[in-house]
């Protein structure tokens, strides 16, 4: 049984690592961005061998995430758990801060060395104008190699959590989930629970609803969270 996240987001993966993981829609803009778990897998290296390599981070150190359901969260949260990181729930001093552009602006809150910031581009090109005392997360992160081992410590408290939720929400072992982001903006919820049961997402921020019958078809989804 897995042990941590990094070993349940491995364990999800490994059936058919080229399989749809996350797919992401944004309905007020249109965008959709479909990664497969190799393709994740990759940004998830590269964000554990950025903080690890570049930052000097590990296992005991912390992390702030100002970031809302976003594949590309998915792949901070999952590196920082990669690297033995714990992802801090409330604003304090912690080792390195990832926000959003447009959520900078609440970092004064939060005592950081190093900080990130993500324009969440659905084809993830980087920032045309960087937020002062901020780097560029997508400029930064193409520059670290694609594989990691990962911390043998890393979220274990949340694979407990992970599981519970799981069951809560009814997902079962192959499951194509749909997933409102603002009706479920915990990553317990849109990530964790369904990594737990190697399910698959289709994150949907902006949600249609008029559009939900088309979608729930094209992406053969089998479970919607309530």
């Amino acid at each position: 049984m897995a042990e941590n996240i990094a070993r349940v987001f491995a364990d999800a993966i490994a059936p058919d690592p080229t399989r749809p993981l996350l797919t992401w829609y944004d309905d007020a803009t249109g965008e959709r961005t479909e990664l497969s778990g190799a393709t994740l897998a990759n940004w998830v290296s590269k964000t554990a061998n950025l903080l690890v390599d570049e930052l000097g981070l590990g296992a005991g150190d912390t992390v702030g995430v100002l970031l809302p359901p976003h594949w590309q969260t998915a792949a901070v949260l999952l590196g920082c758990w990669s690297a033995g990181l714990t992802v801090a729930e409330t604003p304090g001093e912690v080792d390195v801060l990832f926000a959003a552009a447009d959520r900078v602006g609440q970092a004064e809150a939060w005592s950081a060395g190093d900080r990130y910031a993500l324009a969440l581009d659905p084809f993830a090109l980087p920032m045309r104008q960087v937020p002062p005392g901020f780097a560029d997360y997508v400029l930064e992160v193409r520059a670290h190699g694609d594989h990691f081992t990962p911390y043998a410590s890393g979220g274990e408290d949340l694979v407990e959590r992970a599981r519970r939720r799981a069951d809560d929400l009814g997902l079962a072992p192959g499951d194509r989930v749909l997933v409102d982001a603002a009706a479920h903006p915990d990553p317990l919820d849109w990530l964790l629970a369904p990594l737990a049961t190697a399910a698959t997402v289709v994150l949907c921020a902006n949600l249609d609803p008029t559009r939900l019958p088309t979608r729930t078809e094209t992406e053969k989804v089998t479970r919607t969270l309530p």
